[in-house]
């Protein structure tokens, strides 16, 4: 069983995106599953003392024929902004700050529409 429980893939055009990739980025239960994956990650004291006000953005979230799940996102704590990558199965955290997740974030929105 995957990470992300993935539901089935289109092989459509929707939202301007290309052929066998799908805009996931309104699909609550799939954000969730990869924002709670990337909280897992971090640990109380260190990287926050509360959950009160946490939030999780995400740059991008796309279910690719073929390869899986692709998304950039970041948790944002009482302590700081950390930064991740949903690849496939896996999150892992990134050593970005604010201006390579953005750039990061406009680059990959360029090659995939």
């Amino acid at each position: 069983m995957s990470l992300f429980n993935k539901s089935r893939k289109s092989k459509g055009t929707s939202n301007g995106v290309q052929a066998g990739k799908r805009n996931q980025i309104e699909n609550k239960e799939l954000k969730e599953a990869i924002g709670n994956a990337a909280l897992s990650t971090l640990t109380q004291g260190e990287h926050y003392e509360s959950l009160s006000g946490l939030s999780v953005e995400f740059g991008y979230l796309f279910d690719i024929e073929g390869h899986g799940i692709e998304a950039l996102l970041k948790v944002i704590t009482d302590k700081g902004t950390y930064y991740f990558a949903a690849q496939k199965a896996s999150v892992i955290r990134l050593d970005f700050d604010e201006g390579k997740y953005e750039l990061a974030v406009e680059t990959f929105l360029e090659i995939h529409k």
